[in-house]
């Protein structure tokens, strides 16, 4: 099977290096390409499966994973023709952590190598940016609102230097500000909060079962609604959230379905696995079963 890896040569962290001292071994076995500039994994995605490649590794985190993922969905058929793997390189690796991928490198090239196959669900969002219809594949997660509005005010020198504490700093800068209201609508019903994340899994942030009703195979998307986002409603989160690792369902709403609508009444980002993508509304649905995968 022929085997494309994407990578970040500038990637740190000890997964970074540990990944440097593999590519002489790599390259033995499989093309890679290095990536220099944003967008360069998407094309380099897009590019492989043009030239038949039977697998498309992303081998970083969420957000290059997300690249490859829309690369491959640039070229026509392009998920019918290639799978999709993952070398968990990120500080928080969401998707691998779902599919149960390994976090050590070398485990996670073993399973690469065995190629076994699974197909998951495919979330799309559909949107307009600056007046033009765009369309946008996203793997695991997303979100509206707040999380969308840390990640857009993310000092990325704080993130070379400090790593997640730079999503610390961004999330309480965010806090500050007057929050949007953001209206969902599924099935002709609404609800409506300042914060909507979006799950066609389990997990947000790494560990954390936030949608603990979702599996990537089950054709549906499921929202998780909060309707004030403050310290003080926070802070309510936090005794449940520590102990159990959930969140309390008394203080937030959820909707689950294979399509629906996010709205603001004013402006308002969202983000697609960890990544800033643009600004509401936007309407987010599901693809069952479109993306193959390769597993443990």
């Amino acid at each position: 099977m022929r085997t494309c890896v994407i990578f970040n040569p500038v990637a740190r962290g000890n997964k970074a290096r540990r990944f440097r001292s593999y590519i002489a071994e790599m390259s033995q076995q499989c093309a890679l390409k290095a990536t220099t500039a944003p967008g360069d994994a998407r094309r380099f995605a897009q590019a492989a499966v043009a030239t038949g490649y039977d697998i498309i590794v992303a081998a970083g985190g969420d957000g290059t994973v997300n690249e490859v993922l829309n690369g491959i969905g640039d070229e026509p058929d392009g998920f019918q023709k290639v799978r999709l793997g993952v070398l968990p390189l990120g500080t928080v690796n969401v998707f691998a952590r779902e599919l149960k991928i390994p976090m050590r490198l070398e485990r996670a090239w073993k399973v690469l190598r065995r190629a076994n196959e699974t197909t998951v669900d495919l979330g799309r969002v559909d949107f307009l940016e600056n007046g033009q219809p765009q369309q946008r594949y996203f793997m695991q997660l997303a979100g509206a609102g707040l999380d969308a509005r840390a990640i857009e005010l993310v000092s990325w020198k704080l993130k070379k230097s400090a790593g997640p504490l730079a999503y610390v700093v961004a999330g309480l800068q965010a806090l500050a500000e007057k929050q949007p209201i953001l209206t969902v609508t599924a099935d002709g019903q609404t609800c409506a909060g300042e914060l909507a994340l979006i799950g066609s899994g389990k997990f947000y942030g790494g560990s954390f079962d936030i949608f603990p009703a979702a599996d990537l195979r089950d054709g549906k998307l499921h929202v998780c609604v909060f309707p004030k986002v403050n310290v003080g409603s926070l802070m309510q989160l936090v005794p449940s959230f520590l102990a159990q690792r959930r969140l309390s369902e008394k203080r937030i709403r959820r909707v689950s379905a294979q399509k629906f609508e996010i709205t603001s009444n004013a402006p308002a980002a969202f983000e697609l696995d960890g990544e800033w993508v643009g600004t509401l509304p936007a309407t987010f649905s599901v693809e069952r079963r479109k993306l193959r995968v390769v597993i443990p």
